[in-house]
């Protein structure tokens, strides 16, 4: 490959990932908005509406978040009335996170979310399926 420059845009893996994920954030913001949730947060409640009841620690494991990005989504969410935080009765250090009955309830309200997105991008399933599975390969080698 004589002509194969490393350093050209065109040639990098990064830059369609990068500007697919802005894109399709920004994709999400007309519906999400209605449910008064910014994109970081969404995810944030459906990893809570997956699995409640989890440390601060395991919720930024789930979300690829460290702490100091989390605490002030999480002051959002619950000032929002969607979670509370409390301290663990095991370890104090660790701050349990979960969803109150107005979190849950959003979760009725943000149901159609993901069949809107389908909508808006120009994939079919099996290939939305296959770019997901090459997604979570890559993410698992980090």
């Amino acid at each position: 490959m004589p002509d194969f420059d490393p350093l050209a845009l065109e040639n990098q893996l990064c830059f369609p990932l990068y500007a697919a994920s802005k894109e399709l954030t920004r994709r999400y913001k007309p519906f999400l908005d209605p449910l008064g949730l910014t994109y970081t947060q969404y995810v944030t409640m459906m990893a809570l509406w997956g699995h409640d009841g989890v440390t601060v620690g395991e919720l930024g494991s789930r979300l690829y978040l460290d702490s100091a990005t989390l605490t002030p989504l999480l002051k959002r969410l619950e000032a929002h009335g969607y979670v509370d935080r409390k301290r663990s009765a095991e370890d104090e250090r660790e701050v349990i996170v979960s969803l109150t009955d107005k979190g849950r309830e959003l979760r009725e309200k943000a149901v159609s979310v993901p069949y809107c997105m389908a909508g808006c991008i120009g994939i079919s399933p099996e290939d939305a399926i296959q770019l997901k599975a090459l997604l979570e390969k890559l993410l698992s080698s980090f």
